[in-house]
């Protein structure tokens, strides 16, 4: 069994039944709950607020996974770890003081956790991976739903992975953007642990419960070939 977690992403629920899909997904397997906010300003889209965390935390226990892809990440932390979110991950391009707003969040006894989009190299993370819990890896450009995997953040996942051999630290590699049973692989291979879904699971033809399980499936199959042909 591959060593993963799912992080399923409410962006692409049915927001009419979203008790209902939040509860299937967990029933189905799913680790995290992914909720991501956007501004409006920091990427081309307005989603969610402090409340639908608040509400997550009604209907899950669940850990409640926020990205915050906001201009002023400092003003939000606060207000959603008090809506009942466990992990909060900010953009590394949001602030100049990025650093602060790692302690902040650890502070309000939450999981830290900072993102690098696409354009962003890893070698800006190196002086923050200490106060880093997750790092997120955009696999798109961030604002919707669906997007097509960016196969060039492969070298730079796997370099994170060995800047965070090198430094000692135990940060998770998260990646988000394109997920499915194809790419899903390609990700775990280059060092990523923790895998958010939005498209794959909530809009599954097959619905939710298949959603996830062909993820799992395709990690389990990848961890099998790796473990079978290692040291060949």
């Amino acid at each position: 069994m591959a060593n993963i977690l799912l992080s399923s992403s409410i962006l692409s629920a049915d927001f009419s039944r979203l008790g209902e899909q939040i509860r299937e997904a967990e029933a189905a397997g799913v680790d995290w709950i992914h909720v991501d906010v956007m501004d409006g300003h920091f990427v081309p889209n307005l989603t969610m607020g402090p409340f639908i965390v608040e509400t997550c935390r009604k209907i899950t226990t669940l850990p409640l996974d926020v990205h915050l892809m906001v201009t002023n990440p400092g003003t939000l932390i606060e207000p959603f770890a008090k809506a009942g979110a466990d992990r909060i991950s900010v953009q590394l391009e949001s602030s100049p003081h990025i650093y602060r707003l790692l302690e902040q969040i650890q502070a309000l006894d939450c999981r830290s956790g900072v993102v690098v989009n696409p354009a962003t190299p890893a070698s800006m993370l190196e002086n923050i991976l200490h106060l880093a819990d997750l790092v997120l890896v955009m696999t798109v450009n961030p604002g919707h739903s669906g997007q097509n995997f960016i196969p060039e953040m492969l070298p730079k996942i796997a370099r994170i992975r060995q800047m965070i051999e090198e430094y000692g630290t135990e940060t998770l590699i998260q990646v988000d953007g394109g997920i499915t049973e194809e790419t899903l692989p390609l990700t775990y291979q280059a060092g990523a642990r923790v895998f958010v879904a939005a498209t794959a699971i909530f809009k599954n033809p097959a619905g939710i419960a298949e959603g996830i399980r062909a993820l799992r499936t395709a990690a389990d199959k990848n961890a099998f070939f790796e473990s079978k042909y290692a040291g060949h």
